[in-house]
């Protein structure tokens, strides 16, 4: 039978129940009702004491003979198998209930518990209401295996046939709970700041643009949230975060999604270095086996993680002096590792090129320290090198996890930065010099260290899985009616 033709007749079932003048879409919550897991689990309890019980959920399965009838019913905590018998519901209420409902319908059931000569624990239902119709059929099989794009494109469908995605997105929410729970046991303050911005600071990632009708004025969505944040340490707070999407109109790929979840937090009175520390408390917490699988590498992550300056980890590789190294040698580096560049690029985005080729090959947990200051516009000096930063990237998996640095502010030294990054703008890129930031570290900012994570490539870490869409509910795709032109 097409899908069109089960429409059509789950329509007319629809109509069915509202000619007995069932209101098949109610609005009144449900009294009384209980989690099926909590009926598995207390079951002789309630059944010794004849308990009414009430369930409510999906019908998952549905199995009619004749005056009987048995159906499974899920809800969020699992699943139960309900009984329906002719004689105990009336002809006319089981008939309506024979005729007219469906797999993938939500109903209430409400009952008495027993256990079947089978020995399955069953609800004999007293009595049923219609919660929802479902007017499309439930795939038999969810063909999340030969379908990828089908699965992103209706998540919804994914996470209801497919147990493993489910899980993926428990433990997501998971990661993001113990976060938290890490951070305020350390005394951070979760705040929030405007994702709507005049100027898109804190990144140099191409934003996407808006316009705020009501003060006729052009908006930014974030590309990170760092510059309000630390205007939060001039103001007094000493330990903030903020946890949230940022968004950047650039490429996507396995480790790229347009709109994304960012953690990040600055601590007053602290540097890189206790940043790397605090890092691997959080792993620990995070992971207390202290290791997990990806892609068929084994992670360890005891620490100390490994720590390497990147002018060493060029050096180890390509055997080039980034301190010394000029944009020939560079270029030739490039060259040799099969990238395809623009030789009028600066210095340090070659640096940063070359840097990228190294990633995938960092498999295990590895502080990259030290960048060229010029990478790092909005990073302290390093104590040892002034032509270095006080800042360092984890890499886990082959991919960047966390940047992090000592904090300029320097209010002199930062305005100096930022003008040279605008002496250096191309003309259609977007001005990024922030005078009321300028403004405000004038005020005074402690020192402080700033730590940014992508919290959706933590969890595409800890739960295996190949690509970020897999783990954001709702990734970007391409419409599908262009996807097929």
């Amino acid at each position: 039978m097409s899908l069109e033709k089960i429409k059509q007749d789950r329509l007319k079932k629809l109509d069915g129940l509202k000619s007995f003048g069932v209101d098949v879409y109610p609005g009144k919550g449900l009294a009384g009702r209980i989690l099926i897991k909590e009926v598995l689990e207390n079951f002789t309890d309630f059944e010794q004491v004849k308990r009414e019980i009430v369930l409510a959920g999906r019908l998952r399965a549905l199995r009619l003979h004749g005056a009987l009838a048995f159906a499974t019913l899920q809800d969020v905590s699992g699943s139960f198998q309900l009984f329906f018998k002719k004689d105990e519901l009336g002809e006319e209420v089981y008939s309506l209930f024979s005729d007219n409902l469906d797999m993938g319908d939500f109903i209430e059931a409400v009952g008495e518990l027993f256990i079947t000569q089978k020995g399955e624990k069953t609800l004999l239902v007293k009595k049923f209401k219609v919660l929802a119709k479902a007017l499309n059929q439930l795939p038999d099989k969810w063909h999340g295996l030969s379908d990828v794009e089908e699965r992103f494109r209706r998540r919804y469908l994914d996470i209801l046939m497919n147990e493993e995605t489910k899980k993926c997105f428990e433990t997501r929410s998971e990661i993001i709970k113990n976060i938290r729970k890490f951070l305020e046991a350390r005394d951070f303050l979760e705040v929030e700041t405007p994702v709507l911005q005049s100027l898109p600071g804190g990144a140099l990632a191409r934003p996407f643009k808006t316009h705020l009708n009501a003060l006729d004025m052009d908006l930014y969505l974030r590309v990170a949230p760092e510059l309000y944040l630390k205007r939060l340490l001039v103001a007094g707070f000493e330990k903030v975060y903020e946890l949230g999407r940022c968004f950047r109109n650039e490429g996507m790929d396995k480790a790229h999604n347009p709109d994304f979840t960012e953690l990040e937090f600055y601590w007053a009175y602290a540097d890189y270095e206790q940043l790397m520390e605090l890092t691997e408390e959080l792993f620990e917490f995070l992971v207390p086996e202290l290791e997990f699988e990806y892609q068929n590498h084994k992670i360890n992550l005891t620490a100390p993680f490994k720590r390497i300056t990147m002018r060493d980890l060029l050096l180890e590789h390509y055997e080039i002096d980034i301190a010394k190294a000029d944009k020939k040698e560079l270029v030739q580096a490039l060259v040799g590792a099969g990238e395809k560049i623009d030789e009028e690029m600066p210095a340090c985005k070659m640096i940063d090129e070359l840097f990228k080729t190294l990633r995938p090959k960092i498999i295990q947990p590895t502080f990259v320290t030290n960048h060229p200051l010029e990478m790092s516009p909005l990073a302290k000096t390093s104590p040892d090198d002034k032509n270095e930063a006080a800042r360092f990237q984890l890499l886990i998996g082959g991919m960047e996890l966390i940047n992090a640095y000592s904090e300029l502010n320097d209010p002199q030294e930062q305005a100096s930065r930022m003008k040279m990054q605008e002496h250096h703008r191309q003309d259609e890129e977007i001005q990024r010099f922030d005078q009321d930031y300028i403004e405000a570290l004038e005020y005074g900012m402690p020192p402080a260290a700033g730590w940014g994570l992508g919290v959706d490539r933590l969890v595409m870490l800890l739960a295996n899985a190949a690509s970020l869409r897999e783990v954001i509910l709702f990734p970007a795709m391409r419409e599908k009616e262009e996807k097929q032109k």
